[in-house]
């Protein structure tokens, strides 16, 4: 199969929201974002997967040796060779995609995060260097442009934590710190057995407020240059911060439904962020 079909499919059969975002922007750049996105498909699927850590390691070393061959030899598998076309072209660092395997390897050495300093460092290996990768992708005239990235990268993670904890803790994973459960008198088992108390909500109203914090920060570090060339990410961010209103809206009640935009609702936030430039 051609490694970019075989990237878009990757992409489409994730039904993420990200997908909407890609959907503007010019060819070149979509194939290398959807190939970006199809090797963090991989690697996550990786993790999720497998039920043995010690087989899940062993094809996230795997990965390691596919990413170095993509850089200095013949990768086989149609992602990385859809990566070694297009990372000089678009300057992806062999350090940033190895950043974000150690980020899935944190997922194979934990279930649970004692603060938040940890899941920060978590949250920045699997999106926050999607985010600076993304940004060369897109391109970008001022340096600050990155600081903004990585920055939104931390608030889609931040958000996808606040969707997902009932689906996360039903594998086993709780990825909200331990230490605030406890300051909001939340625990472990509540989460597990899915009580949406009112401490839980104002836990999770929480959470919410700190993501939203997270977007805000971003924007306030987005040059007025470079606000053209990152309408893909201002489109999913958008898609986001929509998807935190309405869990927020539906009373955080995450333990026992997991909040989603309709596909037709995504592409109309889309379109509209697009048109607003």
């Amino acid at each position: 199969m051609d490694p970019h079909q075989y990237c878009r499919e990757k992409a489409a059969a994730s039904g993420s929201s990200f997908y909407y975002s890609f959907l503007f922007l010019p060819e070149e750049r979509r194939r290398a974002i959807t190939a970006l996105y199809a090797f963090c498909r991989e690697v996550d699927d990786v993790v999720d997967e497998c039920s043995d850590a010690a087989v899940a390691r062993a094809k996230l070393a795997w990965w390691r040796r596919e990413i170095a061959a993509v850089f200095n030899g013949s990768p086989q598998h149609p992602v990385a060779r859809a990566l070694a076309e297009l990372a000089p072209r678009f300057n992806l660092a062999h350090e940033r995609l190895e950043e974000i395997i150690d980020g899935m390897e944190m997922d194979l050495e934990r279930s649970h995060y004692p603060d938040f300093e940890l899941l920060r460092l978590y949250c920045h290996r699997v999106a926050g260097v999607v985010g600076l990768l993304s940004a060369e992708i897109f391109g970008y005239q001022d340096r600050r442009t990155l600081e903004y990235a990585s920055n939104l990268g931390l608030a889609f993670q931040l958000t996808n934590i606040v969707r997902d904890v009932g689906e996360d803790a039903r594998r086993g994973r709780i990825y909200l710190p331990l230490d605030e459960l406890e300051r909001h008198g939340v625990t472990v088992s509540d989460i597990a057995q899915s009580r949406e108390t009112d401490a839980f909500r104002r836990l999770m109203e929480f959470q919410i407020e700190r993501a939203a914090a997270y977007y805000d920060k971003a924007f306030s570090a987005l040059p007025a240059v470079d606000r053209r060339a990152q309408r893909a990410g201002i489109i999913m961010a958008a898609i986001y911060r929509t998807l935190l209103d309405e869990i927020r809206a539906d009373g955080c009640r995450v333990l026992t439904r997991r909040t989603a935009l309709t596909p037709i609702r995504q592409l109309w936030i889309a379109w509209r962020t697009w048109l607003k430039g």
